[in-house]
């Protein structure tokens, strides 16, 4: 005959944290249905993250150009050395050929010098430490020993300093793909934030950045202040033959900039020679505050964060960032002015 027994019945204390836990879950879902939403960035604030995400952006392209500029150089000094020592060995080759016919002369006429002998042994190195005590050796063939011995120590350093140097690009090469993430990261960061903007929102902006600065189309009043120098008023007007030409980060010309890529190929059509990145374009010249600032000088922003041309009467002529076109605008506008450099 089957038992039955009564269902178990759940304690009074269990019932009791069972129910405190459902009201607290009710309290917690009708406070989040009540809790008001997020509240939506300003367009003011959108532009002033966007602007400081293109800054740090700007910082970390100048970086990215100047660990781009470096590996190109290790890469032209790396292959120079490799040069030197294929031709190094060669010379050695030869140096250690001449010995050896000497010493087959020697043989065919009835005996091998001593001192060949031993140059010829399993550890030549040490031999050229004693060859020059030996009264055996000719003048001919301790010069000729000296050369193989010299070429050894050169072909010795020139191997260690390329072993170094490859050392420093396989560096180079990871920072510079570090910092391509980082650009890439800061532009996607601020692309992210433009889109939380609403078409009106949008429109008002580049309503404000039309008021700022002046498109390719416009006449722009740059005074009639006189040049740097010959040098800064030529790189002024090759600068303005790129007006309407786009950013783009590593952008050096001739079809797309970033700052300092459009300064420095600004100053190359002068005939000037400048160094790529507005860290190192800051030592490019002699350094002048805001009154002394003339035409065809550089001028820098945002903690060496930017670079462009000064245009005269306030305005700059600049590659200013991502989504923008090499244009002219005040100087009032663009950032933090920190100095100027005129290019001697």
């Amino acid at each position: 005959m089957a038992s039955h027994r009564r269902p178990k019945q759940p304690s009074r204390a269990r019932v009791t944290v069972l129910t405190s836990a459902a009201a607290a879950a009710v309290a917690l879902s009708s406070q989040a249905a009540n809790a008001a939403p997020a509240e939506k960035p300003s367009k003011d604030d959108v532009q002033a993250k966007v602007h400081k995400l293109y800054e740090d952006a700007g910082r970390a392209t100048d970086k990215l150009n100047g660990a781009e500029e470096k590996q190109e150089k290790l890469e032209k000094e790396i292959s120079t050395i490799q040069d030197n020592v294929a031709k190094g060995q060669e010379e050695l080759n030869e140096l250690r050929e001449g010995i050896g016919l000497a010493a087959s002369a020697q043989y065919r006429s009835g005996g091998i010098d001593s001192s060949i002998q031993l140059f010829l042994s399993a550890d030549p190195d040490d031999y050229l430490d004693k060859a020059a005590t030996l009264d055996q050796l000719t003048g001919q063939q301790v010069e000729a020993l000296k050369k193989i011995q010299e070429k050894q120590r050169t072909l010795a350093q020139q191997r260690q300093e390329a072993t170094e140097k490859l050392e420093d690009l396989a560096d180079t090469r990871e920072t510079l793909a570090d910092k391509k993430k980082e650009v890439q990261g800061k532009l996607a960061a601020a692309q992210k934030l433009l889109n939380t903007l609403t078409a009106e929102e949008k429109a008002a902006l580049d309503e404000q950045e039309t008021r700022a600065s002046r498109d390719a189309g416009e006449r722009v009043d740059l005074g009639n202040e006189a040049p740097a120098s010959n040098w800064g008023a030529a790189a002024l007007a090759a600068a303005d033959t790129q007006v309407g030409k786009p950013y783009v980060s590593g952008g050096s010309g001739p079809n797309s900039y970033d700052c300092s890529g459009l300064t420095q190929w600004a100053y190359a059509q002068a005939g000037v020679s400048i160094s790529r990145t507005t860290y190192t374009q800051q030592n490019d010249g002699t350094k002048i505050g805001r009154d002394a600032l003339k035409p065809g000088d550089l001028v820098f922003f945002n903690d060496l964060g930017h670079v462009g041309l000064y245009a005269g009467n306030g305005m700059v002529l600049h590659a200013p960032y991502p989504g923008k076109v090499v244009r002219y605008e005040s100087m009032s506008t663009i950032g933090s002015f920190q100095f100027g450099v005129r290019v001697a």
